[in-house]
């Protein structure tokens, strides 16, 4: 692990050719070898309305976060398309550093609404995105980059949570300054519950709780790389089982605003009436 006290961090915007090589160089290491986004196309979104940000610690570069500017037909908005950390500083809380930033530098651009994908069932992501950040899951899409054969994504459908983050909200204000509300998650209010099974790990088990309450809970295992490397059919009935659950819930009036950690095998999203 790398020795890094928050003080000597730096994060700033990255905007000369030289410095976005880095970048691309960085993005190159962190998703082993996968082609990084050109030099000229961050450029062009730079000087169009887009953002890329840098993290650095001595002069290194070791994280950054890369945006482009989006439109829905209705809402201009930055989409915040990536974001890495070099794995021996992805115990500082760098990647959250980087968001906050991006929010400041968003508002100066005139942005009200930042937007961005992730996999549900990566629950580091869930309670950075929804829980610490303050963003809501305004939208499930099913195997939205079709087929990946990266090392997370390969035999699972890639289906992702839209997050849509209202940078000037009283809701992502209150995240900032580490407000963050209480959950007590009872079993009438569990819309997908889970069992143990002869291996010890979660397997989803369906619950007779309807679209009833104001506040609902899908469960999701807490550690789901660790159970896709054990049992991929498993891993495979959770994406199934979560897609259901929350596509139903999200068609029905909800919307998904906050993520509960545990100290067990199950983590839940938190589900609330519109």
């Amino acid at each position: 692990m790398a020795n890094l006290r928050m003080d000597e961090l730096i994060i700033r915007r990255v905007e000369h050719p030289e410095e976005l090589r880095k970048v691309g160089d960085l993005e190159r290491t962190v998703w082993q070898g996968e082609d990084p986004v050109p030099v000229e196309m961050m450029v062009a979104t730079i000087r169009n309305g887009g953002l890329v940000l840098g993290a650095f610690h001595e002069g290194k570069l070791i994280g950054f976060q890369y945006s482009f500017p989006g439109f829905d037909g209705k809402q201009p908005y930055l989409c915040s398309h990536s974001l890495g950390i070099l794995k021996e500083y992805r115990s500082y809380g760098i990647g959250q550093k980087l968001k906050w930033a991006q929010r400041q530098e968003a508002k100066k651009l005139g942005y009200e609404l930042l937007a961005w994908t992730y996999d549900p069932l990566e629950t580091a992501n869930a309670n950075l995105n929804l829980r610490k950040l303050g963003g809501v899951g305004a939208a499930y899409k099913e195997n939205y980059y079709g087929e990946l054969n990266d090392i997370l994504n390969t035999g699972i459908p890639s289906d992702r949570f839209v997050v849509h983050w209202w940078i000037q909200s009283e809701r992502v204000q209150e995240r900032e300054e580490k407000k963050y509300e209480e959950w007590d998650v009872h079993e009438e209010n569990i819309l997908l519950n889970y069992v143990l099974n002869n291996q010890e790990l979660p397997t989803p088990a369906a619950t007779s709780s309807a679209l009833i309450h104001d506040v609902l809970f899908v469960a999701v295992p807490a550690r789901y790389q660790e159970v896709k490397a054990k049992n991929q059919d498993l891993a495979l009935q959770w994406r199934l089982k979560t897609r259901e659950a929350l596509s139903k819930a999200l068609d029905g009036g909800y919307e998904v605003t906050d993520f509960v950690k545990t100290n067990g095998d199950i983590h839940y999203y938190v589900v609330t009436k519109k």
